[in-house]
């Protein structure tokens, strides 16, 4: 389907299809508020400011409900098997026993299921993400949460739009890449928070772990940018060289950096057990 054949749509069948993309009722009615749509990038770019600026935590925990939850054998074999979850649907049993025991326990804490784009990850990835995530707070999951589903409404309207062009997208505002200067080779399977102050606290506002190549490369939703401000990139270096049985100085290592405008932040990190450096790459 094209854009162009998406605005040919009756009002509320195209209401319908707007709301599988996200499964919240209050930011479906306030995008169609502006159908027909211009362009492939006002879609994306309305989606976005609609989801962060007027909606708010009913909305997000309403649109939390219509996934399956990961780890679900039932549910993604019937609803998503094959699609945004096949990582897991060909995992082994035991992996999928531990997703599912790993998301009730997330359920209890938070208040909703785990929600991640699971594009392009492997179920093993997932299980260590969801392990990592259940030691946020409640109100950080809640934002990780949304940012997250952003990245899934924008793989959801590619998905409509088959036809459409979305060559605009970028990849996320902050980028990172790990190298392990130990052994010349990625750092990967490292888990990775982006944090943010609020009330001169830092909270985190993104997490990933980085893939065979050493990176993150949607760590934000494609076209979400952060304001100029001072953030924080925590890499769990410990956990890291615990898995190789080796010992390392840094447990953790922290990266503060500034933003100054919406442009591209590229921040990786080279590594040993015993020292490490940064700079701001391109």
């Amino acid at each position: 389907m094209t854009l162009a054949t998406f605005n040919t749509l009756d009002k509320e069948t195209a209401k319908q299809y707007l709301f599988a993309c996200c499964g919240s009722d209050k930011w479906a009615s306030a995008m169609m508020s502006h159908f027909p749509f211009a362009s492939e990038k006002q879609l994306v770019d309305l989606s976005a400011s609609i989801w962060y600026d007027d909606c708010g935590e009913t909305d997000w925990r309403e649109s939390f409900t219509h996934h399956p939850k990961i780890g679900d054998v039932k549910s993604l074999t019937e609803k998503f098997a094959g699609k945004e979850q096949a990582g897991v649907a060909v995992a082994k049993q035991e992996t999928i026993q531990n997703l599912a025991k790993a998301n009730t326990d997330y359920e209890a804490k938070n208040g909703f299921i785990f929600i991640v784009c699971a594009t392009g990850k492997s179920a093993d990835e997932m299980l260590q993400l969801l392990l990592d995530r259940l030691k946020n707070t409640p109100e950080e999951e809640l934002h990780i949460a949304m940012g997250e589903q952003q990245k899934i409404s924008i793989i959801r309207f590619k998905k409509l739009l088959t036809d459409g062009d979305f060559s605009f997208l970028k990849v996320s505002q902050i980028t990172t890449h790990v190298l392990d200067t130990a052994v010349g080779l990625p750092g990967k399977n490292i888990s990775i928070r982006l944090q943010a102050k609020r009330n001169n606290v830092w909270q985190t506002i993104a997490q990933g772990i980085t893939n065979a190549d050493g990176r993150i490369p949607d760590l934000l939703p494609q076209e979400k940018n952060l304001k100029p401000d001072t953030y924080k990139m925590v890499f769990d270096t410990g956990s890291y060289y615990a898995t190789q049985n080796l010992k390392t100085f840094y447990p953790e290592v922290e990266i503060l950096f500034n933003t100054f405008d919406e442009t591209h932040y590229h921040v990786p990190l080279l590594v040993n057990p015993f020292g490490y450096s940064t700079y701001r790459g391109s």
